[in-house]
């Protein structure tokens, strides 16, 4: 996107804004966070999934574009938000995905000589019991883990994406992280 004369770029707040006289202006959210978007619901649904949701969940912003807070200047938790309700719909989708990938992690290990096939086996049973955990965890608790594990977004957004307050974003992510070491093990710590 090229800033606009001043030198600097558009704030998501002033795009969405201008987009109720303009609407080419939303235009610049959709590239400045599809790709996330996309990336957030693949990971989460699988690539088959992951398109239309992505594409879905800037059609719903576009429509509700007009009761977006403008005070807000990066829409980022709103389109997560959206993403994540959408994700919800395809709970079933998403359950089955995190159970094919604990299976994955259940494979018997082959006699492995190379080191980095080691490796990449011992990640693969991580991968499965982190899958299994992700399972095992309410819809409320694993949307905020992964906003803040896989979106990026710190607590206080996390909780504006959902509309949830603050506390409740905090002790979710607590129980969730509570639940990942657990599938861990006692050795090792989940950072975030």
């Amino acid at each position: 996107m090229t800033p606009p004369e001043g030198g600097t770029a558009q704030s998501d707040a002033e795009l969405i804004s201008q987009a109720g006289a303009s609407p080419e202006c939303f235009a610049a959210v959709f590239d400045r966070h599809y790709r996330h978007i996309y990336a957030y619901a693949a990971r989460r649904l699988g690539r088959d999934l992951a398109e239309d949701v992505a594409s879905e969940t800037f059609l719903v912003a576009f429509d509700r574009r007009a009761g977006y807070d403008v005070t807000r200047a990066d829409a980022r938790p709103w389109l997560y938000g959206i993403a994540s309700n959408l994700i919800a719909r395809q709970s079933t989708a998403e359950s089955r995905r995190y159970r094919t990938l604990a299976q994955l992690g259940q494979g018997d290990r082959a006699d492995a000589h190379d080191d980095a096939v080691v490796g990449r086996l011992d990640a693969t049973a991580v991968r499965g019991r982190l899958a299994a955990a992700l399972e095992r965890l309410p819809q409320s608790v694993r949307d905020v883990l992964l906003l803040v594990a896989w979106a990026g977004l710190n607590q206080n957004e996390a909780a504006a994406a959902l509309d949830i307050p603050p506390g409740t974003a905090r002790s979710r992510l607590h129980r969730a992280r509570q639940e990942m070491r657990q599938a861990l093990g006692t050795d090792m710590e989940v950072h975030g």
